[in-house]
């Protein structure tokens, strides 16, 4: 189709259920909906093939504009949203998909995910989780999963469900790298998933006043400049190697082009080991321990 791009060689990942996803996608967190559609757009355009949102950043509907408009077909993108807080239990989550799915226009899902493990209500949270597998046998997603689930959240889920989740979608970046998040998916086959990927969300009220820009670090532009890429351009990179996914969020057509441009070089054992060693343990995102009733209690418009 003229104006949509096809990238062959962009690598997938396989799920714990078969399922493959491109494990480069386009992130639309703090994407302003009047930019949303046009970001979508040209993503699908520039050759991306993975889309993530949620209902809590209130742009679902233009997702579903956005690849319309592309003239990408639904079949070829992998589609992944996610429930909040306030639709958590078993009906309400029931319900959650049919205001997602009625938001992007769309008859299924590829993956549906909580968007919090809510440990102040956490038997709502399993019972959202029951309404993900009954979504997940029903056919109407084919993959479902949790986000920002720490350890203790996974250990607590796993006990009381059947479907091992195949995605945690986690803030991970060169500076807050989670190695006890990761070990304990790889433990049962969760794949990682980082949201905020290239360095850090750029605001977020609250949280990280003092926090460090990845992207000027000194050893990730040494790197970039080895080999004539972005610092952001590496750290996507340093993702892909490690086996995540990886979703940039960006409403700017050169800078979407520019974070899917990372399939033509490669990173040695060494440069992964000195950006690994920027893990400075520090969460710029909400810590997911800490209960947030006024913004968990969020209600999600209908379709």
């Amino acid at each position: 189709m003229v104006g949509v791009e096809r990238i062959e060689n962009q690598p997938t990942l396989t799920l714990n259920n078969g399922v493959t996803m491109p494990a480069l996608g386009l992130g639309v967190f703090q994407s302003p909906p009047e930019e949303t559609a046009a970001a979508v757009e040209a993503a699908l355009r520039t050759g991306y093939r993975h889309i993530d949102t949620a209902a809590a950043y209130g742009n679902e509907r233009e997702v579903g504009e956005g690849l319309r408009r592309s003239g990408v077909d639904r079949s070829e993108v992998f589609l992944e949203t996610k429930v909040w807080v306030s639709d958590f239990g078993y009906d309400q989550t029931l319900h959650a998909w049919d205001k997602a799915a009625g938001k992007l226009g769309v008859d299924s899902l590829d993956l549906l995910i909580l968007h919090q493990p809510a440990p102040d209500r956490f038997e709502r949270t399993i019972a959202a989780y029951q309404a993900l597998e009954k979504l997940l046998a029903d056919g109407k997603v084919r993959a479902i999963g949790v986000s920002n689930f720490m350890p203790h959240h996974l250990e607590r889920l796993l006990k009381e469900t059947e479907v091992v989740p195949a995605v945690n979608q986690i803030e991970l970046h060169p500076y807050f790298t989670q190695p006890e998040v990761r070990r304990a998916d790889a433990e049962h086959g969760i794949l990682d998933q980082a949201w905020s990927p290239i360095g850090g969300i750029t605001f977020y009220p609250g949280w990280g006043e003092d926090r460090r820009s990845v992207m000027e670090d000194p050893t990730l532009l040494a790197i970039a400049s080895q080999h004539g890429k972005s610092a952001a351009q590496v750290m996507l990179r340093w993702h892909l190697q490690q086996g995540r996914s990886a979703i940039p969020k960006s409403t700017n057509p050169s800078r979407i082009r520019e974070n899917f441009d990372v399939f033509d070089f490669s990173l040695s054992s060494e440069e992964l080991v000195r950006i690994d060693a920027l893990d400075l343990g520090v969460r710029n995102g909400p810590d997911p321990d800490v209960a947030r009733p006024e913004r968990f209690d969020m209600p999600i418009p209908e379709a």
